[in-house]
Parts: structure tokens; C-alpha cells; sequence
């Protein structure tokens, strides 16, 4: 056979694997709402920079070839000019299941990743484990699961969910740092609704039971929700934004953009009374390049609000109570939600702001059943831990044990400034008074105008930023016009920070 007959033998076989499981398979993923592996590599990378690896790993019968692929497509590409790797599963070959070689492709897309420090995506549309191969599917998802642990804090790792992720599959994306997941078309689950119905009796939807809004609102296992697959890689493309490639690198810089609106409106988004609640985002909106706060899990633990914004075109990680949910409370499920972004932000050098307004943990049997003391010590850890440039500013409430969870100085924080509305103290006024003058307020004439007046004294004497700020607690307390500029500088002259800490193999987080 001649060079140009070889040729055109490969030219033949690379159509026969790229065309996947055949035009049927391929019009029934489409019927189902879905995009094919190589439609969706196309759609997310740069136009023209996709390059495949390991495109003939499989069966070497190319004639007679039944999986073409393997089911699975990895390579590499640009994303706005940076290289990021990619492994997307093809639920036209077998279901997208995961065979011994699938998986071996998978892992060597991971391991160039790590070699080369790059981001890695995982685009998961898989029936699960192929179960003809037996334990080499097994093994195979084990190995994914190493890898997966060893990158972590060392590359981004971002899994997105576009068709069915279930059994053991849906610990490789657990594992990861973000989850994306598709409304209507994006499943996730341990068992199926066949199986729970079996053993328990109980009749669930898959949608119900493993879908997009399950997963972003109830169990906080994903982290963003998007109407549709374009919708989703434009997402994820805009996380990558915020990112470095590794942990030995810093965030890409980007020009400096002015917030929108007024400085003056931050005067008057905090009300005068203590008690009423507003939109922690619209005091974000007013500091931050742009406006923009790219939030992560906005729709699991309201009452905390954390995603990426930029200061100066710099990237910082930004940690917020939310009063118009649970007054801002936090509780077991915020506590996980803040605990878990301020690791990856000291995991890839992007610096911490964090905006307190905390009345304190969520009272009740149902918190301290959960483990409200070991969820909440997760964020006293995480705090502890991070050694990135950490800048608090406490707009109004900081009580108790809650004050310090949000990043107070004691937690090593580099800079706490305070709004003049800032109230520092052990408890809220209310309780404080109603403990310390019991008595008083039990044999006055008039308890309620007794419990009023001294309320109003202990709030005027202690619920303010000025006696942390004689301890030292505080560096500052600043207008709330001057809040951007003082974050700006602040993180310039914190942008060498170096930490040491004790040597150890590794702490042990209450988990």
C-alpha cells in the first residue's frame, strides 16, 4: 500500500471515529436536548485550538470498530489564549459508559495536566461503568479518583455535568473543585430511582431525585445551574477568567474597571434599623471592578454569599453573610459553602475580602443535632489556615463566636476595617441586656421601658466599632465611600505577603 493509499486509510478511520456511535445515536442526543463530546469541545475552546490526544486508544481492529474512542474525547485547547485539558464523555459510543481504556485516557489527560500545570475540564455524559469489563471498570474509576486527590490545590479542576453521572462515576466530579450542571438534562445520584424504589419502597423522579436544581439548591453538591449547554461552557469559561492555571501562579490581571453607580448609594444601603435586613450583593456591586460578583452557589445557603470578583483587575475571593436571608445567620450548610471556597482561594493564591454582618449562629435543635460545632469550626479552620492576603471589612453586626468565624483578627486577618455602623460585641445588644440586668429589669416598675433604656445604653456604650478598635482589633474605620479604595491599597501592599507555618505532613480538618 502507497503513502497516499495510507493516507487515505487514516483520513477514512479518523472520519469513522470522529462520526462516534452513527448518525441514529447522534439524532437521538440531539432529540434528547443534548450536544455531542466534539460539538461541545468545539463550543467551549477557542476557535481552531482543539487538540486531540489518544484519538485511535482502543480497539486496534479499526475495521470491525465498535467503540470508536473508547466513548470518550480528550485533549487540549486555548481559553481565552490560556491552554486548559479536557476529557468529554460520548454517550453516542455505549452510553458514554467507562471501560479500562476510557478510563486510561481520562487518566493521562490528567497526568499532562498536572506535568504541565494547566486546568483540566471534565465534560461527564455517561451511562456509568461498563459492566461487560467487570473490574477493570472498577479499577478504572479508582484511578481517576487518585488523580483527582493528588490535583487537588494543584491545577483547577472543573467538572461539568451534561447528561447522566450516577453510581461511582459521581465521585470524580465530587472530588473537583466545581461542579456545573444543565437544567433538564444533567442527573446526578448515587442510586437510581429503579433501585430506591426496590429498596425502600419510595417512587422519585430522576430530575427529583439527581437534577440540576436538587443539586444547586438542597444538597449544595453543584455549584452553578445553567438553562442550557452554550449557556454552561460560556460559564465555565468565565470561572477560568478568575483563575491561575496552577497553584504557582497568580490570577490573569485584566484592566481596572469602575464599579457602576454612586459611592454615595453605600450610605444608604444599610438601614437605620439594626434590625432590618438588605442585599449584601448591592453593597458587593458598589466595591468591585464592574459590578461584577461571580457567585458560587448562589442558590445553596443564601444566607452566605461567596464568588470572584476583581479589585483593580486583580482577582479576589469575596465572602459575605447575606442578612436578607436568615438575617444572615450562619448555620451548618453557610458554614461548609465558606469553609469550602476560602480553601480553594488560599489553594490558588487568589486574596480573601470578606464582609461581615453576622448576628450569629443559627439557634435550635436541628443545627446542634447536625453538627453545628463541627460545620462551624470547618470556617474557623479554613480562616486559620489561609495564608493568601485576608482583608475583612465589618459593615454592621459581629457577634460572638460568629465574629470570629468571619474572619476577625484573632483568625490572622491582615487588615479588619469597620463601617461606622459596625457593632463588635459578645452578643446582640437585646440578649446582653436582658442577661446582665435580669434582675434590674425583673423588679422595675415598667420592665419593658427598663429593658428599652438600657438596651439603647449598652448599644450606644458597646454595640460599636470604636472599643474594638482601641484594643486593636481594628485597624480602621472608614467611610464607606472610601471601602474600594482602602481594599485597593490595602491588597497592593499585602501582594508579597509570605507565611510560614509549622512543618507537617497535614492538619486534620473537622470534617
Amino acid at each position: 500500500m502507497s503513502m497516499r493509499e495510507k493516507l487515505e486509510q487514516l483520513k477514512q478511520w479518523r472520519e469513522k471515529i470522529h462520526a462516534g456511535g452513527g448518525p441514529e445515536r447522534i439524532k437521538k442526543q440531539h432529540e434528547a436536548g443534548k450536544r455531542t463530546a466534539r460539538e461541545r469541545i468545539e463550543m467551549f475552546f477557542d476557535p481552531g485550538t482543539f487538540v486531540e490526544i489518544n484519538t485511535f486508544a482502543g480497539d486496534p481492529d479499526m475495521a470491525g470498530l465498535k467503540n470508536p474512542g473508547e466513548g470518550v474525547v480528550t485533549g487540549y485547547g486555548k481559553v481565552d489564549g490560556r491552554k486548559v485539558y479536557i476529557f468529554a464523555q460520548d454517550f453516542t459510543v455505549a452510553g458514554g459508559s467507562l471501560g479500562r481504556v476510557h478510563a486510561a485516557k481520562i487518566c493521562h489527560v490528567l497526568d499532562l495536566a498536572m506535568k504541565t500545570g494547566a486546568p483540566v475540564v471534565g465534560l461527564n455524559d455517561s451511562g456509568g461503568a461498563r459492566i461487560q469489563e467487570g473490574v477493570d471498570a472498577l479499577n478504572g474509576y479508582g484511578e481517576i479518583f487518585f488523580r483527582n486527590t493528588i490535583a487537588s490545590g494543584v491545577i483547577p479542576q472543573i467538572s461539568v455535568i451534561m447528561g447522566p453521572c450516577a453510581g461511582g462515576a459521581v465521585y470524580s466530579p465530587a472530588l473537583t473543585d466545581f461542579i456545573f450542571m444543565v437544567e433538564g438534562t444533567s442527573q446526578m445520584f448515587i442510586t437510581g430511582p429503579q433501585v430506591i424504589k426496590a429498596v425502600t419502597g419510595e417512587e422519585v423522579t430522576m430530575e427529583a431525585l439527581g437534577g440540576a436544581a436538587t443539586h444547586n439548591k438542597i444538597s449544595g453538591v453543584a455549584h452553578f445551574m445553567a438553562p442550557d449547554e452554550e449557556t454552561c461552557l460560556q460559564m465555565v469559561r468565565q470561572l477560568l477568567s478568575y483563575l491561575p492555571s496552577n497553584n504557582l501562579e497568580d490570577p490573569p490581571v485584566y484592566a481596572p474597571q469602575d464599579p457602576p453607580g454612586n459611592p454615595e448609594d453605600l450610605l444608604d444601603i444599610i438601614p437605620d434599623n439594626p434590625n432590618q435586613s438588605y442585599d449584601v450583593r448591592r453593597v458587593i456591586e458598589l466595591i468591585v471592578d464592574g459590578g461584577e460578583l461571580f457567585e458560587v452557589q448562589p442558590l445553596y445557603a443564601r444566607n452566605a454569599v461567596v464568588g470572584f470578583a476583581r479589585l483593580n483587575g486583580h482577582t479576589v475571593g469575596i465572602v459575605a453573610n447575606q442578612p436578607d436571608h436568615l438575617a444572615g445567620c450562619l448555620d451548618i450548610n453557610a458554614s461548609d459553602k465558606i469553609s469550602r471556597f476560602v480553601r480553594f482561594c488560599d489553594c490558588f493564591n487568589i486574596p480573601l475580602v470578606t464582609f461581615m454582618d453576622v448576628p450569629g449562629f443559627l439557634p435550635g435543635t436541628a443545627q446542634e443535632y447536625g453538627g453545628i460545632i463541627r460545620h462551624g469550626a470547618k470556617m474557623l479552620y479554613a480562616y486559620s489556615e489561609a495564608t493568601v492576603p485576608k482583608v475583612t471589612v465589618i459593615l454592621r453586626k459581629a457577634y460572638g463566636g460568629a465574629y470570629l468565624a468571619m474572619c476577625a483578627s484573632a483568625l490572622r486577618a491582615d487588615a479588619v476595617f469597620a463601617w461606622p455602623t459596625a457593632e463588635i460585641a459578645v452578643m446582640g445588644p437585646e440578649g446582653a441586656v436582658n442577661i446582665i440586668y435580669r434582675k434590674e429589669i425583673a423588679e422595675a416598675e415598667n420592665p419593658a421601658e427598663m429593658r428599652a433604656r438600657l438596651t439603647a445604653e449598652y448599644r450606644e456604650k458597646f454595640a460599636n466599632p470604636y472599643v474594638a478598635s482601641a484594643r486593636g482589633f481594628i485597624e480602621d474605620v472608614i467611610d464607606p465611600r472610601d471601602t474600594r479604595a482602602r481594599l485597593i491599597t490595602t491588597l497592593e501592599a499585602l501582594a508579597g505577603k509570605r507565611e510560614t507555618r509549622p512543618r507537617k505532613k497535614h492538619g486534620n480538618m473537622p470534617v
